[in-house]
């Protein structure tokens, strides 16, 4: 069995995040970049569904700058096989990325498409329901626990009244979240086996698809900053606060 798991470049989840000087978007110059966490624990339970004997093969895809190759070769050091970077340095949105997924999964066949829920960057969680949808795929979200076996696979997700267990037939698409699993450590001799592992490059042309922007993003701003808190005497007080600096009442 093939596993196909998409990974994406982000800004490191413990570095704070600056907005440009003009608000046209976030600042990336000299900030740490990463793997995506969600990402990171699809990468791990597909890793752990080969070591398991269930699959045979891990393959890696990224959309985006020829940076996000290391990205890829840190997901061959957790165990992946081989990995494919889309190469693009245009703003690529959940319905493009979509595609081109959607277009690999033509190409390569696999069983299994494991995604992350969603990015840290942009916290979209659509490009997993919008690959289902394009691919005429069963899916399952935020899954909590995956098993594969006898062309099915049981997915345990948490949903608000507790939690829920669905049977897909494979092929099919899987978003995973935090409680799936805690990704490896990645060694340095995995490091270095991963150096000697096959990476592909294409372009977006290649798979057919234009991957021109189709949303706009008018401004980038920072949140307010919050406002220190204040003691009050009394209730008289705190409820013409409310009323007159707060304006909640």
């Amino acid at each position: 069995m093939k596993i196909l798991v998409s990974v994406k470049r982000v800004i490191d989840y413990n570095v704070k995040v600056r907005v440009k000087s003009d608000n046209s978007g976030v600042d990336l110059s000299n900030v740490k970049m990463s793997m995506n966490p969600f990402d990171e624990i699809a990468v791990e339970e597909a890793v752990r569904l080969k070591e398991a004997g269930v699959a045979t093969e891990v393959i890696v895809v990224s959309a985006g700058v020829a940076q996000a190759q290391e990205t890829l070769r840190t997901a061959l050091a957790i165990g992946a096989d081989r990995a494919i970077l889309i190469d693009s340095n245009e703003e690529l949105q959940p319905l493009v990325v979509a595609k081109l997924l959607k277009a690999l999964v033509e190409k390569e066949q696999p069983q299994l498409v494991i995604l992350g829920k969603q990015a840290i960057d942009d916290d979209s969680n659509q490009t997993g329901q919008m690959l289902a949808a394009l691919a005429n795929l069963p899916q399952a979200t935020f899954a909590s626990k995956v098993v594969v076996a006898d062309g099915r696979a049981n997915v345990s997700r948490e949903v608000d009244g507790g939690a829920e267990t669905l049977s897909l037939k494979l092929p099919a698409v899987i978003t995973t979240d935090l409680r799936l699993n805690e990704p490896r450590y990645v060694t340095l001799p995995n490091i270095m086996k991963a150096k000697k592992k096959p990476l592909e490059t294409i372009k977006p042309a290649d798979l057919g698809v234009d991957v021109a922007p189709r949303l706009k993003t008018l401004k980038v701003a920072e949140p307010p900053k919050r406002s220190a808190g204040v003691k009050v005497p009394d209730v008289k007080t705190l409820v013409e606060k409310l009323k007159t600096e707060a304006k909640v009442l």
